[in-house]
């Protein structure tokens, strides 16, 4: 895993916009389509904008895939995953092929349709964050190493649910849905490459214990470490509790 810290989150997600964008020309060099898996959060908004203005992507060959979906939760609300990934990815490439996890009608036949979609090509590269309680994906701690289904539904800690609150997205943790469909820890260490992009200080925290603590269930994203072709992008707030031997400044 190659860690690399820059200034500021808007250098870091253009730096990491940059290398998605390589990334994605490659397979579409090597291959008909291109498959990636795409995450949101706040966290990921500097990265997305900067993606949809690369040059040289034939994005009707790319087929997208998404980490997770609350469960009960409309695809009009504002923290829909699926409207902040039509809205800001699919609307402003033209991605004509995706899946969406659909959280709200039947969460099973979800997972079982988009698991089956999932199987049928490796995905190219994945674009994933690092949550305030160290989850990957919906994984909170302690995270399932173990499973080996695409997807699974979750249930969401207090910690993760107040992030949410924290962003913006709801106004009380009670407006915050309690369980979620996530694609698995190990269906996304089966990505062929993956970027991690956390900028700002309060995830400084979970940096320092997925990057530098433990490999354990506790810190779920410390299983990137793993991963023989992950680069995790940060920002100076998220490193700030890093020490200089995990650093790579770019």
């Amino acid at each position: 895993m190659v860690v690399k810290v820059f200034g500021d989150k808007g250098d870091m997600a253009k730096a990491a916009a940059e290398h998605a964008a390589t990334s994605i020309r490659g397979a579409l060099s090597r291959n008909d389509d291109a498959r990636i898996l795409a995450a949101t959060g706040t966290s990921q908004f500097d990265f997305l904008e900067a993606l949809t203005r690369s040059a040289g992507i034939d994005w009707k060959r790319v087929e997208m895939f998404h980490l997770d979906e609350y469960i009960g939760l409309p695809a009009t609300h504002p923290a829909s995953f699926r409207k902040i990934l039509m809205e800001r990815l699919i609307l402003r490439t033209g991605i004509v092929k995706y899946h969406f996890l659909d959280g709200d009608t039947d969460p099973l036949d979800t997972i079982r349709r988009i698991g089956a979609d999932l199987a049928v090509a490796p995905i190219d590269v994945a674009f994933v964050g690092i949550g305030e309680n160290g989850h990957l994906a919906f994984n909170d701690p302690p995270a399932d190493f173990e499973t080996d289904e695409p997807y699974i539904v979750v249930s969401l800690d207090e910690a993760c649910r107040r992030q949410q609150v924290g962003e913006g997205w709801f106004a009380d943790i009670s407006e915050v849905p309690s369980q979620a469909i996530s694609m698995s820890i190990r269906q996304i260490l089966k990505s062929n490459e993956i970027l991690a992009i956390v900028p700002d200080s309060r995830k400084a925290r979970a940096v320092r214990a997925c990057l530098e603590g433990s490999l354990t269930p506790m810190a779920p994203a410390s299983i990137l470490r793993t991963h023989q072709n992950a680069t995790v992008y940060l920002d100076q707030d998220s490193a700030a509790l890093l020490t200089s031997a995990a650093r790579i400044t770019a």
